[in-house]
């Protein structure tokens, strides 16, 4: 790794065209909260307007669960009126009916509750999303340096996604389990206390269970989900890489690390689902061993005639309410700690500090000339490691300035600093005569092209791509940008021409005819500044030859900043700066340079005798 590159926080700094690598992290077990409440009170915030549909559905839910309390009490008034022999027939069927017309009704009713609540949650995580989407538009290049792409695609996905579960399952649960325990729980008193005190008999016993399992479950989740964040972070390498790994023979070297890997998530994911397996059989235990006591007692009580048989039947149906909403408590909570926890990380990045704005009284930069000029200039991605020390220069308008020097040396960091990815640490940096950050920062960035060495495509037509800069472009202008960048023949001889679809990145084009589309899309948006990096590198010589005319028709009139390293590429520049170890240590025209015969005197003959070398 390069000094310059391995000073950054991880990531190589995203130009226009240089994306970072996104993973797919896969849906991981319970991670819990840092600040539960805190968390849980501004995603009631993000509700906004949905919150005004919350009443209706809790009218629903209430009347739900008032339908499904009464139907234990109707079914014991059916058993003792089964006892009453044949004058009981008639409030039988009327009994039976009702517990029809409930149970129906119950359908109904959960799925309307159902149906409002999808919409719902839906509607939340939607604004959430584009919320989240729109501020990562606004953030600095620097917060992407410093994070996994993968990991940040992870929130927009799985994390919203979690939220969206929470919302849509936990809510009506917690309101649907508070009112059956609630009811269920007056019911029984009202038919029994003495059952009903034999009934919580069990509660002790549940809470225990539930509370010594989760523990011990919870850890291993936790550690499952890290191993599944190698796993994933393995396949992204792989696939991503796997040129490279063909390349150097890797691939049983991958396999044996994905394995090792797999084995170990194999391992606690099945200890995991083994203690987590425990809760369900030994909860049942549980409620049997509650059924049993309930029927014991309820029975010694019928026979000594405190109550009827009825009573029983319902007090089962009623213990069997009350203990199943408790059972299903620990579930809905983990669900709703994995959706508290999946907003707690949308949080984090919505409260990201943006780019700054720009200053009071910031003017649009139109017409610009390209008159640039490096004022004492330092700068490092990380403060105590500077790249650039005190670099000054200037570049007249419409020159072209090209920098060389070794890997590592601070060449792109001067064009990150003139389209202000960073503002600079010291010094400042001027365009036509005014220091750069008193424009506004859209008009500065539109008025640079970029084409750089490490093209980026998006999914989408040619034309399209080649529109990117220049969206109400003609079909004529499309084509006439292409044939001036030398791309319109391959383009022509593709079925659909300017209407092939291309796949993720332009995965079905060469790496050539890639940097051609690239080239064709800055010729196309007209910029008044360019900046090539390295833009004929992924070029065959023949087809370098030809765009190079077309390369030097674009850059006719305009400033243009070249960062090179095959040299031959830039001998017709009106300056060359060498930089090295953050410094300009020569500058001149090639001629000139090449007579003080210093740095650029031996990288120039280096470079040509290992070109006669290998030739």
């Amino acid at each position: 790794m390069s000094q310059e590159r391995s000073q950054r926080p991880m990531q190589p700094p995203m130009l226009p065209g240089r994306p970072g690598r996104m993973g797919h992290a896969g849906r991981g077990p319970v991670v819990k909260p840092k600040n539960f409440k805190g968390t849980l009170r501004r995603l009631w915030q993000a509700f906004g307007k949905e919150k005004r549909a919350l009443p209706l559905v809790f009218v629903i839910v209430l009347v739900d669960a008032l339908l499904m309390l009464a139907a234990p009490y109707l079914i014991g008034k059916a058993v003792d009126a089964m006892a009453g022999g044949q004058q009981a027939l008639g409030m039988l069927a009327v009994i039976t009916f009702a517990l029809l017309v409930s149970y129906v009704a119950d359908g109904l009713l959960t799925f309307w509750q159902g149906w409002l609540m999808a919409g719902l949650s839906q509607r939340v995580v939607k604004n959430l999303r584009q919320d989240l989407f729109a501020k990562l538009q606004k953030l600095p290049v620097a917060f992407f340096d410093s994070r996994p792409h993968g990991e940040l695609m992870s929130r927009l996905t799985n994390d919203i996604d979690n939220v969206s579960n929470s919302i849509s399952q936990s809510t009506v649960q917690l309101m649907s389990g508070s009112i059956m325990i609630f009811g269920s729980l007056v019911m029984m008193l009202a038919l029994s206390p003495i059952l009903t005190l034999a009934c919580m008999i069990t509660v002790p016993l549940v809470y225990l269970l539930t509370r010594s399992i989760a523990k011990k479950t919870s850890v291993l989740f936790k550690n499952q989900q890290i191993q599944l964040g190698k796993l994933n972070g393995h396949i992204e390498e792989t696939v991503s890489g796997i040129q490279v790994v063909k390349a150097f023979n890797h691939e049983e070297q991958a396999m044996r690390e994905f394995a090792a890997i797999n084995t170990e998530l194999s391992r606690i994911g099945m200890r995991a689902q083994i203690w987590s397996g425990f809760l369900m059989p030994l909860m049942n235990v549980i409620n049997n061993l509650g059924f049993a006591v309930v029927a014991v007692v309820g029975g010694a009580l019928a026979v000594k005639g405190m109550i009827t048989v009825g009573v029983i039947a319902s007090f089962l149906s009623y213990s069997r309410q009350f203990v199943r909403p408790l059972n299903d408590l620990g579930n809905i909570f983990n669900v709703l700690q994995s959706g508290v926890a999946g907003a707690e990380r949308v949080f984090e990045v919505l409260d990201e500090k943006e780019e700054p704005d720009d200053v009071a009284g910031a003017v649009e930069l139109t017409n610009p000339k390209g008159h640039v000029v490096f004022d004492n200039v330092s700068f490092g991605y990380r403060p105590e490691q500077l790249i650039l020390k005190n670099v000054s220069f200037e570049t007249e308008a419409g020159s072209t300035t090209a920098l060389v020097g070794p890997t590592g040396a601070g060449k792109t960091t001067v064009v990150n600093l003139l389209t202000r990815f960073y503002d600079v640490t010291e010094g400042a940096i001027y365009l036509d005569g005014r220091d750069i950050r008193e424009y506004t920062r859209d008009s500065l960035r539109r008025s640079f092209g970029f084409v750089l060495q490490d093209t980026y495509l998006f999914s989408g037509t040619i034309k399209d791509n080649i529109k990117y800069g220049k969206p109400d472009a003609t079909d004529a202008e499309v084509e006439a940008a292409a044939a001036m960048a030398n791309a319109s023949a391959f383009i022509n001889r593709l079925p659909q021409r300017y209407d092939t679809m291309l796949t993720e990145n332009g995965g079905n084009l060469s790496q050539g005819q890639r940097q051609l589309l690239a080239i064709a899309r800055v010729i196309l948006a007209k910029p008044a500044l360019l900046i090539l990096d390295e833009a004929t590198s992924s070029i065959d010589t023949r087809t370098e030859i030809h765009i190079q005319d077309a390369l030097l028709t674009i850059m006719e009139g305009r400033t243009s900043f070249v960062i090179a390293h095959r040299l031959n590429t830039i001998r017709d520049a009106d300056t060359i700066m060498v930089v090295d170890r953050g410094k300009i240590v020569e500058k001149g025209d090639h001629e000139s340079l090449i007579r003080q015969q210093g740095v650029y005197h031996q990288l120039f003959f280096n470079q040509f005798k290992n070109l006669e070398a290998s030739s």
